[in-house]
Order: structure tokens, then C-alpha cells, then sequence
């Protein structure tokens, strides 16, 4: 039998592109966890060994995708945990396909680009072995959800890259507002993957799986249509959507988007300006047989998009700083890509990811120098370098000119209005049961309950204390 129809060499190949990022993290979490820390020569070869052995499985591996003539390729690692009764398995499947392809390719190469710059840009900086390992996170993450092929093996990948995320935000450790930031960041991440849990679950009751071929009557992405009704499509489907705008930064979440600012260059320029910002229009395209099914989800991927690249617009012309610039920038034309998937142009908004995130990654890499660059040529001309304003702003009236701008300089009041109108209901609503149980145990227990020497619930307590 010829070796290259069979399916040895797609398994180990396949099997190679998701274990490099797996080992690498190994190895550094091993060394950090019993106190060794590796030297930074040995940290960055071993980077750039696992970046090298991943991508050049996948090229292999889709070079002979083509001399055969194979559009999707199935790597599975059997079922880790089955709950017979619950009709519930966690099935680790990954797939090579039309979209999978170029996303691991696109994290493969810009992780490698990242790595190298970090190398020389975190030299001899206390966190260059913690870097590193958040790092392996995420690049494990990326490859594990770019390939993934069940959804909770999705939601694994999708959990590394938020707790990369945040740990980076809050990379200088002894400044407090990176600290705040993540925690920040963490608690937005937080409520989509609530809602991404959710959808996991619920699609395990439709269709008695998690995996994506299951949603599909006739053929692979994107050809499949939905095997599932358009009301059972617009339930998962809003799940997922909400799920999507937490973790791409889209409205109304776009709130924590300069927050993660915060960290170094590298992590800026990876996370949200290429890859982890377009997760989310990547569970879209990964799901789009089922946004298809529903008009009603289409429109409101559509509207939601919309909304985002406006107010992305508006907030980017006026930020005082350039990365959080080129950071609402990223999210006019993440706006725009998910416009691009509701209307079903799939392939249009895969190109329109790999482009985008090529050129954020450039400019957030060369924003700290072009900065100097300008301060050099300003301070040769003697004067500021002219800035040419919108033309279309002289056609609004003053009054909206206005409200754009504190639109704009207040990040759309998009934190404020989480925080009034989700978090303080949310509190309020869980102190409520936290009062209501109080009682009940003073009640029962005939005395006022003693789970805290400082519980404000009980001042008699602190008075007979003092």
C-alpha cells in the first residue's frame, strides 16, 4: 500500500502540530513548578523548536493534503472522560480543513515572529522565564482551538488563551493598575465563556455530541448546512454570538480592550492586535452552518458587527495613546469581519483575519520605536508633524461632533454600564441571598452566625467584640 494513502502520516503529522506547543509548555511549567528556571538562551531555542517542529508538520502535512486530494483531515485522541447516564463525553478530535488550515498557519508564524522579537525585547527582564511560559499557554491554546474539532475541545484551547490573556495584562506584577486590568480582563472572559459553556452543553443535548461534523448534513466547512431547527440554531447560535463579543473585545464588551494594554509589546501586539482578538470571528466562521440556519442570527451578527465598527471608529480617532489606538482600530476591523460572516462570506472574512492580524502585529511591534521616530523628526522640524482631521466631521453639527468625541474619549461608556447594569444587579442580587442566609442559620442556630469576625451583617457582633 502506498504510504501516502494511508493514514499514518496524517495522524503523526497531525499529532506533531498540537503536541510542539503541548511540550514546550510542559517543559517550562515543570521548570518553573520545582524552582529552576532555564536561562534565556535555552527558553528561546526551545521556542523556536517547537514554533519550527509545528509549522513545518503542518506544511508537510497540508502538501500532502493536496497531492492526494483530501479537504479535511480527521485527528482524534479518543474519548477523556464519558458519563454514560448524562449522554456526555469529552472527546478530544482535532481536524485539518479549509479553515483550520490557515489559522494554525497564521498562529504558527506569528507566534514565531512574537518569540523572536521577545527574545531581545525582555532581555535580562526578571518575568522573561514568566513570559515565556504564558506564552506556551497561549500558543497551545491557539493550536488547540484553531484545530479544534469538538467544542469542548474548543473550549479547552479557548480557556488557555484567556488565562494567558489576563496572567499577561498583569505581567508587571508590582505596578497596580496591570493587576486590576487582568482582573479585569479575566472577569469579562469570564461571562463569555459562561455563555460558551452553556451553548457546549446545550448542543450535547441536541445532537447527543460536541462534535462540529455532527451539526453538518452534507459536506465540510464551509458547504455544511445545519442538521439542527432554525430556533434550536438561534438559541446556541445567541450563546455562541455573546461568547464571540467577550472574547473579541466586540460591543458591548470593548471596555477591557485598552485595559490589556497594560502588558509588554509582544503580548499587545499577539493577543489584541492578531490572534486572540479574532478568536471569536473564528467560533464564528467555525459555527456559521448555524448562524446560516436562522435569520434572525444572521441579522444580529450583522447589527452587532456594525455597532462595533462604528464605535471602534470613534473611539480610536481620539485615544491619547497608540496602542490603545491601533487597539480600537483592531476592533473596527473586527467589526467588519463579523459583518462579513453574518452575510455568509466566509472566505472573505478568513482573508480579511490573516491580513489584519499580519498588519497589527507589524504596527504593535514598531510602536514603541515609531514613537521615537516621531519625537527625532518633530524635534528636527522645530514643530508638530500636521495631522489631518476627518473631512466628513465638518458636515456633523457641532452638538453630534461633540457627543462623538466624549463618545469616543470615554470609550463608549461601555465599563460604566457593565458595572451599573449587569455587575451591581448581580451583586445585589447574591447579597440578597447571602442576607437571606444569615438569617436562616441565626434562626437555626439561635445565634448570630460566625463566618466572619468582620461581617458587616452583624454590627452587634463587632460592638460586643470591641
Amino acid at each position: 500500500m502506498n504510504v501516502i494513502d494511508s493514514e499514518m502520516p496524517f495522524q503523526v503529522l497531525g499529532t506533531a502540530v498540537v503536541a510542539s506547543p503541548m511540550i514546550l509548555l510542559a517543559v517550562l511549567g515543570v521548570s518553573a513548578l520545582v524552582g529552576k528556571p532555564l536561562t534565556e538562551s535555552l527558553i528561546s531555542r526551545m521556542t523556536q523548536v517547537a514554533v519550527a517542529v509545528a509549522l513545518a508538520s503542518a506544511l508537510t502535512l497540508v502538501g500532502l493534503m493536496l497531492v492526494v486530494g483530501r479537504s479535511y483531515v480527521p485527528v482524534e485522541w479518543g474519548d477523556w472522560v464519558t458519563i454514560p447516564e448524562h449522554h456526555f463525553h469529552f472527546h478530544l478530535k482535532f481536524v485539518f480543513d479549509a479553515l483550520s488550515i490557515p489559522f494554525v498557519l497564521l498562529s504558527c508564524v506569528l507566534c514565531g515572529i512574537v518569540g523572536a522579537f521577545t527574545q531581545r525585547y525582555l532581555h535580562r527582564e526578571e518575568g522573561y522565564g514568566r513570559f515565556f511560559l504564558y506564552y506556551a499557554i497561549f500558543f497551545s491554546g491557539m493550536v488547540t482551538s484553531s484545530l479544534a474539532g469538538t467544542i469542548e475541545t474548543l473550549f479547552v484551547g479557548w480557556e488557555m488563551v484567556g488565562l494567558s490573556s489576563a496572567l499577561l495584562v498583569a505581567y508587571f506584577l508590582e505596578r497596580e493598575n496591570p493587576v486590576r486590568n487582568g482582573q479585569r480582563v479575566w472577569s469579562v472572559y469570564r461571562l463569555a465563556d459562561a455563555a460558551f459553556l452553556i451553548a457546549a452543553i446545550t448542543m450535547h443535548h441536541m445532537t447527543g455530541r460536541g462534535d462540529f461534523g455532527g451539526l453538518l448534513s452534507t459536506g465540510v466547512w464551509p458547504y455544511g448546512t445545519a442538521t439542527i431547527t432554525s430556533t434550536q440554531a438561534l438559541l446556541v447560535g445567541s450563546l455562541l454570538l455573546v461568547a464571540a463579543a467577550g472574547k473579541s473585545a466586540l460591543f458591548p464588551f470593548s471596555g477591557w480592550l485598552p485595559r490589556a494594554m497594560e502588558g509588554p509589546t509582544p503580548s499587545s501586539a499577539i493577543f489584541y492586535g492578531a490572534l486572540s482578538v479574532h478568536l471569536g470571528a473564528f467560533l464564528l466562521l467555525r459555527v456559521s452552518p448555524i448562524i446560516q440556519a436562522s435569520l434572525l442570527l444572521q441579522l444580529m451578527v450583522i447589527a452587532l458587527g456594525t455597532v462595533t465598527a462604528i464605535s471602534g471608529s470613534l473611539m480610536s480617532r481620539v485615544q491619547s495613546d497608540i496602542k490603545a489606538s491601533l487597539a480600537y482600530a483592531s476592533l473596527t476591523q473586527v467589526g467588519l469581519i463579523v459583518i462579513e460572516i453574518g452575510l455568509g462570506l466566509h472566505y472573505l472574512a478568513l482573508i480579511h483575519i490573516v491580513g489584519h492580524a499580519c498588519l497589527r502585529t507589524m504596527q504593535l511591534l514598531r510602536a514603541p520605536t515609531l514613537l521615537r521616530d516621531y519625537d527625532e523628526l518633530e524635534n528636527a522640524m522645530g514643530s508638530r508633524l500636521p495631522r489631518e482631521a476627518w473631512a466628513g466631521a465638518r458636515n456633523l453639527p457641532v452638538d453630534v461632533q461633540r457627543w462623538c468625541y466624549r463618545f469616543g474619549f470615554d470609550r463608549g461608556f461601555m465599563d460604566t454600564a457593565l458595572d451599573r447594569w449587569i455587575v451591581a444587579p448581580f451583586q445585589d442580587f447574591f447579597s440578597w441571598f447571602d442576607r437571606v442566609e444569615h438569617r436562616v442559620t441565626d434562626v437555626i442556630s439561635r445565634e448570630s452566625s460566625r463566618e466572619s469576625e468582620q461581617a458587616k451583617l452583624h454590627p452587634e457582633e463587632l460592638e460586643k467584640a470591641a
